[in-house]
């Protein structure tokens, strides 16, 4: 059956154009079909709707400085993948199921406090958002070390160490909230800053927690990933010792460090909780302990919200 235009279809539309009215007086007189006149009215109630903003959260809601931020974007389902870029770094978003997709950005103790502007792009829009990063203080401490312990390190144990650092997997191997990875006394808090044999590092910062836990005792990994880096004091790790680093996936990562034995290997995956090693005291270590560093995007950031609230 055929469908004919009158005066009542028209709308009360006050946003068309003279073109668009004269138009439709010319569909009224004609007695054109419904089949003909669809793509007009398609073009007049696009016009009018409005586009749907692009939908950003980020939390923490009052981030200090060495927190994780999340950043959640919502988009169309016909929208590729969006961008998130801060302080003139582009960090890769990866989807999360239902149109969304999560962006990790670090930030450190050795930064500011103060506003940091994030542009989000996604479904042909840009969104510019400013987020309030708290200051925050952190201890010093004084450290002695003995003779054959104040080694600088060598460039090959940083460039392995780095490369690790480096690493962005697509996949998410963590689920909830990351473990504990050994269960002695925490002695040392993330950020502190330090002297070393009466000098202060400038640069410097601890970057992880250190548990003092029995020598020998089991070393666990915090959350799922594969080992992606294995080394040993023997073959020149004086900083770091011996040293398990695990990869958990778009681009966080673990770092244990002074371990007294290790129990995987390279290419090994490893489940939440499995022992990986022993606590030691190798490398740039005083007594023994296991420090535990959580990276993201190459940066140390507090493990503590990764363990206490964890990151979707």
């Amino acid at each position: 059956m055929l469908m004919t235009v009158n005066r009542g279809n028209c709308g009360q539309s006050a946003n068309i154009s003279m073109g668009a009215i004269s138009r439709w007086r010319q569909l009224k007189a004609n007695k054109l079909t419904i089949s003909s006149i669809a793509p007009i009215v398609a073009g007049i109630l696009s016009f009018a709707m409005p586009v749907q903003a692009l939908q950003v959260q980020v939390t923490p809601a009052n981030p200090e400085l060495g927190d994780t931020l999340s950043v959640i974007i919502q988009v169309n389902s016909s929208s590729p993948t969006p961008t998130v870029s801060v302080l003139q770094k582009n960090y890769p978003a990866f989807p999360m199921g239902n149109n969304r997709f999560r962006a990790l950005l670090p930030t450190t103790p050795l930064e500011k406090a103060g506003a940091r502007l994030l542009q989000v792009a996604g479904d042909g829009q840009v969104q510019k958002l400013s987020v309030q990063v708290r200051s925050r203080n952190f201890p010093t401490q004084s450290i002695t070390l003995p003779p054959g312990k104040d080694s600088e390190g060598t460039d090959a144990e940083f460039d392995r160490v780095d490369a690790f650092k480096a690493l962005v997997t697509p996949q998410k191997f963590w689920d909830g909230k990351l473990l504990r990875p050994n269960y002695g006394e925490i002695t040392t808090i993330y950020g502190v800053r330090r002297y070393y044999n009466g000098v202060f590092a400038q640069d410097y910062y601890h970057r992880g927690v250190d548990y003092a836990g029995a020598y020998g005792s089991p070393v666990m990994a915090p959350a799922a990933g594969r080992v992606s880096l294995v080394g040993r004091e023997s073959q020149g790790f004086k900083i770091h010792g011996n040293v398990v680093g695990i990869d958990h996936g778009q681009g966080v990562a673990s770092i244990l460090m002074h371990l007294s034995r290790i129990n995987v290997r390279e290419g090994d995956f490893v489940q939440a909780g499995q022992v990986i090693g022993a606590l030691g005291s190798t490398g740039a270590s005083t007594g023994p302990h296991l420090h535990w560093g959580l990276y993201v995007h190459g940066q140390s950031i507090d493990p503590v919200p990764w363990r206490v609230q964890g990151v979707e």
